[in-house]
């Protein structure tokens, strides 16, 4: 160990060099957003088939793209959709419980470049995800004033297992991620701009954080808890700060009349976007429920009480089911598709066989560092109060505790995706106290460096399980590092 220091020490030293430094914070974003790319869309047609929840998704967003509402399937019809027969759906509407928009991407992408296309089902998705990578290391560089901060933050969400298998899979979930993490990115532009000394009845980032979250909504119901989680900090975070000025008027100015300016900046624009995500629906007459009634908002609403129904309901069990508790430690990631083969078969060399698998797994060199930093950016904010270790919470507050009121519901490890960017962010927080409080700067900067280059290791040894790459399956095996991960 003694002698690798000085070479962390040396290389720290390299990096901090003039010359260095303006060359990595020019073209380092660049070059993260291309890894990005790269992870996300090589071989993105494979399986061709469709695979978990694609099963759904992918249906729905064709009949929605080509009838404005989603429609039925004959029975058992997956193998002759992805025998490229994309034309077969019926007439006979579907009753879907979640909103249009995260489909009609989806549809896009399909009408794009052809719906017999198994690479068409998810390229609107690895865009997105793509985005969702440039967009990190702008918040990042919101949050942390430092370009060099922001390039580690895109690094790590780029390379993170989690975030590349939702990005590579025709689901809703990235996409929901990218527009909470857009609407955070506004609400972080219009607090560089708030003014506790008057009322501001027009902000515009802020009427755009309720866009953002209008999108989110109308690609996942969930959406709305990042809804409450902004609208209450804005709400919450100005009138303490009134407080704190010595304002007299504090509490009237602040919880009463900026309550009511955010509530009329942020709600209507919500409720806008997500209204016109149902635009197909509304100008249609044989979607679901579409004329249970004599009006078309009268039957929508009924949609979404019988949809609302549907979802506290839903305690169905899964064998990767997974308990909201176990998320932050990655405890049991869902499996999207698994295939082995015997050996001779196909080629199979392996004695004990091969196995191609898409398993939404986190690094754990990430998953596990950052769960551990999301306490102590908790413990942290308890009792200093830094502005900055709360707003990296309010994003975990908005994604994460919410589900801990459903605990009897059947969920997924995969929705942790929609808070996975803001425990990247408490992983970094962390990392970034101990370099500029180390006694020794440039060391722990070189410290740092070796482990974003260990997390590059663990995520090129994880990659075959995340793209579905055919391996022998004793090496399949290997990356089971605790039994509920099989």
């Amino acid at each position: 160990m003694s002698s690798i220091r000085p070479v962390i020490a040396s290389f720290a030293n390299l990096l901090n060099g003039t010359s260095a430094r303006r060359l990595i914070n020019r073209y380092a974003p660049w070059a993260v957003i291309a890894l990005a790319a790269f992870l996300r869309l090589w071989q993105l047609g494979y399986p061709s088939k469709l695979v978990f929840d694609e099963t759904y998704y992918v249906k729905d967003a064709w009949t929605l793209w080509n009838t404005g509402s989603e429609k039925s399937w004959p029975k058992d019809f997956n193998p002759m959709f992805e025998a490229g027969q994309v034309n077969g759906f019926l007439a006979d509407p579907s009753f879907v419980v979640h909103p249009p928009l995260g489909k009609w991407l989806i549809g896009f992408g399909m009408w794009l470049f052809g719906a017999e296309n198994s690479y068409s089902w998810r390229i609107s998705t690895a865009i997105i995800g793509i985005a969702s990578v440039a967009l990190f290391m702008l918040v990042a560089k919101l949050l942390f004033k430092s370009q060099a901060w922001a390039i580690a933050a895109g690094f790590l969400l780029a390379i993170d297992g989690h975030a590349i298998v939702l990005a590579r899979t025709a689901l809703l979930d990235s996409t929901l991620m990218f527009f909470v993490l857009l609407a955070f990115y506004f609400l972080l532009r219009d607090q560089q701009l708030r003014n506790i000394d008057q009322l501001i009845w027009f902000r515009p980032w802020l009427i755009a954080t309720g866009l953002a979250l209008g999108a989110a909504t109308a690609v996942k119901w969930s959406g709305l808890y990042f809804l409450a989680a902004f609208g209450l900090y804005v709400v919450i975070s100005e009138a303490v700060a009134r407080k704190a000025a010595g304002q007299k008027d504090w509490f009237t100015a602040g919880f009463i009349k900026q309550g009511a300016a955010t509530f009329i900046q942020m709600v209507p624009a919500v409720f806008l976007v997500y209204l016109i995500s149902w635009t197909g629906w509304i100008l249609g007459s044989d979607g679901y429920d579409r004329q249970s009634t004599n009006n078309w908002f009268t039957s929508l609403i009924e949609y979404h009480q019988a949809a609302y129904g549907f979802h506290v309901a839903l305690s169905v069990p899964h064998s990767y089911a997974s308990n909201p508790l176990s998320w932050l430690f990655a405890i049991r990631p869902t499996s999207f598709f698994y295939e082995g083969l015997k050996y001779g078969q196909d080629g199979c060399l392996s004695a004990d066989g091969c196995s191609s698998a898409i398993t939404a797994l986190g690094n754990p060199f990430i998953w596990w560092p950052a769960a551990a930093s999301v306490f102590f950016v908790a413990v942290w904010y308890a009792r200093t109060r830094e502005r900055l270790a709360g707003l990296i919470l309010l994003g975990l507050a908005g994604g994460y505790l919410p589900w801990i009121f459903y605990m009897q519901r059947t969920t997924f490890q995969f929705y942790a995706i929609a808070f996975l960017p803001w425990m990247i962010l408490a992983l970094l927080f962390v990392a970034r106290h101990y370099v500029n409080s180390a006694q020794r700067p440039v060391r722990a900067q070189g410290l740092f460096f070796a482990y974003l280059v260990l997390a590059l290791a663990g995520s090129l040894f994880f990659l075959p399980i995340w793209i579905g790459t055919w391996t022998p399956y004793w090496y399949w095996h290997l990356h089971m590092w605790i039994p509920s991960w099989i």
